[in-house]
């Protein structure tokens, strides 16, 4: 049983790797898309959050954010996406528009799964979830 805990848990490291990797990878295409066909300019915005808006405690905060011709998208790119990331999605939106003044003119999830509570938590929102499956 120990020999199959320790492959069971070399397996779930690699898959997590895997996820992580794949997730940058798809994150890297879809700003080149973006940027060179529409004509997006992409940006990582990084505050701290020092009244633990988004995630309960002060932390940094981090979203995609694309620009062009005044519009304005917050997008977020996950291997995975659950109620959960939407909700926290929505407080990265809102600690962005009390730090910045400005409304996004859309909210965009991008993801090859979202789990179906995520998707009706994301139409409650507002928020676009496009996705594969």
């Amino acid at each position: 049983m120990e020999g199959f805990d320790l492959v069971r848990r070399h397996i779930d490291a690699l898959g997590s790797r895997w996820g992580l990797m794949a997730e940058e990878a798809f994150r890297d295409g879809i700003k080149g898309l973006l940027e060179e066909e529409f004509g997006f300019k992409i940006e990582k915005w990084v505050r701290y959050d020092e009244s633990g808006i988004v995630f309960g405690y002060p932390s940094d905060v981090d979203v995609d954010v694309a620009v062009s011709d005044g519009r304005l998208i917050l997008l977020e790119v996950a291997s995975h996406i659950r109620s959960s990331d939407v909700y926290e999605f929505k407080r990265k939106a809102e600690f962005y528009v009390e730090k910045t003044g400005r409304k996004p003119d859309r909210l965009m999830m991008v993801t090859p799964y979202a789990d179906r509570k995520a998707l009706e938590a994301a139409a409650r929102f507002g928020i676009e979830i496009y996705t594969g499956v």
